[in-house]
């Protein structure tokens, strides 16, 4: 901290609500994975320190969660339903505090229509041979939920179809009619068992914006239900390959709130103009072994975006909250460039502590900027999120990012505990290139591929934010900040008003007095 600067920004008291679109979903890998011990160690540790509402991932039907299960009797074929591993699932999901957002998807190979799949897990990216079939398994699937879980609780779930039809690689020749025959069976199937069930789609990725239009057309022209529009954002460009991983250009962060913008822009004026519009996958690189994801450098990248993307759609949902994901396989060492905010074994990256500082702001909103977000809390604790900008053309490294403002230090209605005139408690955590950043600990420590236990140990130690206290003076109701970040630096300062309780023999003790020599002349 330095003493204010004369043109710092002030902060005005005109709050507005922060959007909490931010922790309404995460992201994961693969619906079984959720069986697993660490799966679920690094989850209710997400949800202690984040606490995310929803989350979505792949493979609900998928042949490894054993639903749809077909079997010869009597000359004939038929298909028994199973939901032993679903229901494992879901409830240590709100065991721990977060529902499903369901994606109805991929293929269970026994109503496939071809072979062709995806990831290194196989899963089966045709469309159904049997229409009938396939909803009767969207049907048995919807109706077990709703009995186990109270149809009041399965309303609040979303329910999106398949992920990434646009893509050939998710989809059987990216046939975009197959799909939309897959939306209509689905949504009619869904909203039989319930009206007010939540259905949507088309979960498209970026570059492939026209089909939202015609999808948007198609539901219209077939009068079919539709509550709420999804798609995906990501800005890395084409993959360069190297051993075991991948480099990929970046666009400036500004281009995922484009992304998120893209929906409500294009459908703007029709039918679908007023629906919730979800971004179900989120990241910067859609690879999950691309080493930019560990670093300081993405937590940076994305603040602004977890700032700003309230104001333009209704959720935006990280993709992932860990590591325990296996799309291309089995991973090759602790940090490998995977989407997890957390490696395996729960080591925190330094966009971990992005999530974590904005679930620690308040509700009321005083002030957003290129660079800073400002908020209140009930009790009239101020929060201030500070970030770095990024250069994504790969330029000289930058430091000394200066951050300058005065702001409002009281409740909501301006009062003070004390004068207006006293002091605050200023707490302040950091990550950056040098602070709470295991990635960078662990290329020190010789980029261990199974760290040992005090190696993890140390990790864990290493990221932790760097925290930093002191008091500032309240001048006028305010106190004047004056923040320089280093590289990529994050930090999150929470300031609070003192109430001062000091007794009257302990104001001006120093070091002496606690020697007990009450004279500085004793002091030899």
């Amino acid at each position: 901290m330095r003493d204010p600067a004369p043109d710092a920004l002030d902060v005005h008291e005109v709050p507005s609500r922060l959007p909490d679109a931010w922790r309404f979903c995460v992201g994961t890998g693969r619906f079984d994975l959720a069986l697993r011990r660490d799966y679920q160690e690094s989850l209710a540790l997400v949800q202690r320190e984040i606490g995310f509402r929803h989350i979505r991932g792949h493979g609900l039907l998928s042949d490894g969660m054993g639903v749809h299960r077909p079997y010869e009797y009597g000359g004939r074929r038929h298909v028994r339903h199973v939901f032993t591993y679903v229901d494992q699932v879901i409830d240590a999901y709100l065991d721990l505090g977060i529902a499903p957002f369901l994606e109805l998807g991929f293929m269970p190979s026994g109503l496939a229509s071809g072979e062709q799949t995806v990831f290194w897990w196989r899963g089966n990216i045709t469309p159904p041979r049997d229409r009938h079939e396939w909803a009767a398994l969207v049907r048995a699937t919807v109706t077990h939920l709703i009995d186990r879980y109270g149809l009041d609780q399965v309303r609040t779930w979303p329910i999106e179809v398949w992920n990434e039809p646009n893509l050939k690689e998710f989809w059987l020749d990216a046939d975009e009619a197959a799909y939309q025959r897959l939306y209509e069976v689905t949504v009619n199937t869904v909203k039989d068992v319930d009206a007010s069930l939540q259905v949507g789609g088309p979960a498209i990725s970026p570059g492939s914006d026209d089909w939202l239009v015609r999808f948007a057309d198609f539901v219209v022209e077939r009068s079919l239900p539709i509550d709420f529009v999804s798609r995906h954002a990501y800005t890395s460009g084409p993959a360069r390959h190297v051993p075991f991983g991948v480099h990929q250009t970046l666009a400036p962060p500004s281009r995922l709130l484009e992304q998120f913008a893209t929906p409500r822009r294009q459908l703007q004026g029709g039918p679908l103009a007023d629906l919730p519009v979800h971004i179900t996958e989120f990241n910067s690189s859609y690879r999950p072994d691309n080493p930019i994801h560990d670093t300081a450098f993405n937590a940076a990248y994305l603040a602004p975006v977890l700032a700003a993307g309230g104001d333009l759609v209704n959720s935006f949902s990280y993709w992932t909250f860990s590591d325990v994901f296996e799309e291309v396989g089995v991973p090759t060492s602790l940090f490998h460039g995977g989407f997890g905010l957390l490696t395996h074994r729960q080591i925190k990256k330094p966009t971990y502590h992005l999530y974590a500082f904005m679930a620690r702001m308040g509700e009321e909103m005083l002030a957003r900027g290129p660079d800073h977000l400002v908020t209140r809390d009930d009790s009239g604790r101020v929060a201030v999120l500070a970030w770095a900008p990024v250069d994504v053309t790969g330029g000289p490294p930058v430091d000394g990012h200066r951050v300058r403002l005065s702001v409002p230090i009281g409740s909501r209605s301006g009062s003070m505990s004390g004068s207006r005139s006293g002091r605050a408690f200023l707490l302040r955590s950091s990550v950056s290139e040098e602070k709470g950043n295991a990635w960078r600990a662990w290329c020190e420590m010789g980029r261990p591929a199974s760290p040992r236990p005090r190696q993890l140990d140390a990790l864990r130690e290493a990221a932790e934010p760097v925290r930093s206290h002191r008091g500032v003076p309240i001048e006028d109701g305010r106190v004047h900040l004056d923040v320089t970040l280093d590289r990529h630096e994050v930090t999150l300062l929470e300031i609070t008003p003192v109430a001062d309780e000091t007794p009257p023999w302990a104001a001006g003790q120093d070091d002496r007095r606690l020697l007990g020599l009450d004279d500085p002349g004793d002091l030899r």
